[in-house]
């Protein structure tokens, strides 16, 4: 059989198998206006000598690490997946995007962990101007082709940018983006500047790697902050963390703080929209204040010293 038959056959497969929950999903949707996220972030009030983020939904974060901005796995649309004609078929927002591509500060460059569609939505990069640096996992390169800079890198590869060292990552994932794509790289990455470090996951399941990389790191710049994923783990908790082990990870890591993300947003699994939260604060137990941005559009300061 030709591998375009193939392709046509999986998709028709795809297809028959999902289409009817997909139409009886969108017709449910119609009924269910997207909820306005709860806060909005004001980067252009936040200071160029202190770490501060926003978590925009999903795992879409603003951050300004001392004067390099930076923007992970931008996902800013109503709804993320395939595009058939007009439509995208994919699952719709939960809670609208604290703010739109056009309100995102000039950037330094945008992370991709790697190619699902709720990470690298091609219609926001679409949106975001051509000169920032995009930093992407291997085998990544021809789905941000339209910017003008392109840092591709394997695991414990890295590039500087505006001062900042970043560095490609292991997690627990996969990378391919279709049905019939062939596997791509996939990863989160480690920020370092002013002896201090920022890890961001991407989308992981629990592993070793992390705490692996603190050992390793030797006396390096204290990890401040961990964003971690918490969602979407029934039935997928071979791909996906449980807040549980995003807990776990932070504190093997030894991070100071932790951000949750990959929860709230889209409706990826079968767990309420809610337990992944309330889970991830019940595990942190009295040490829920090294929990942050918790809601959608709320920002966050680092406070200087206070480890």
């Amino acid at each position: 059989m030709s591998s375009s038959s193939s392709r046509l056959k999986t998709y028709a497969g795809f297809v028959g198998r999902y289409a009817r929950p997909f139409l009886k999903e969108r017709s449910r949707e119609l009924r269910t206006p997207i909820a306005p996220a709860p806060f909005r972030p004001a980067p252009h009030e936040w200071r160029d000598d202190q770490l501060t983020i926003a978590w925009l939904g999903h795992a879409s974060v603003l951050i300004n690490f001392y004067g390099t901005w930076l923007l992970t796995d931008p996902a800013l649309r109503s709804r993320v997946g395939v595009r058939v004609g007009a439509v995208t078929m994919g699952p719709r927002r939960l809670v609208r995007p604290a703010l739109t591509p056009r309100e995102i500060p000039p950037l330094d460059a945008l992370l991709i962990s790697h190619a699902h569609m709720d990470h690298c939505d091609r219609a926001t990069l679409a949106r975001l101007p051509r000169a920032t640096s995009v930093v992407v996992q291997r085998g990544m390169s021809d789905l941000v082709r339209r910017f003008q800079t392109t840092h591709e890198l394997s695991w414990d590869e890295s590039v500087e940018v505006d001062g900042a060292r970043i560095e490609a990552i292991e997690s627990n994932h996969w990378g391919a983006r279709t049905l019939t794509d062939s596997h791509r790289g996939y990863g989160g990455y480690l920020i370092e500047k002013e002896d201090n470090a920022i890890l961001f996951a991407g989308d992981t399941a629990y592993t070793h790697a992390f705490a692996r990389l603190a050992r390793e790191r030797n006396g390096g710049a204290p990890i401040r902050l961990a964003i971690l994923p918490i969602g979407a783990y029934d039935p997928y908790i071979h791909v996906h963390a449980s807040p549980e082990q995003a807990w776990m990870m932070m504190r093997e890591m030894d991070a100071e703080y932790i951000l949750p993300i990959h929860h709230k947003t889209f409706r990826l699994s079968r767990e309420p929209t809610d337990e992944p939260i309330e889970r991830l604060l019940a595990a942190a137990g009295s040490e829920s204040w090294r929990v942050v941005a918790t809601e959608v559009g709320q920002t966050w300061t680092m406070e200087e010293g206070k480890r």
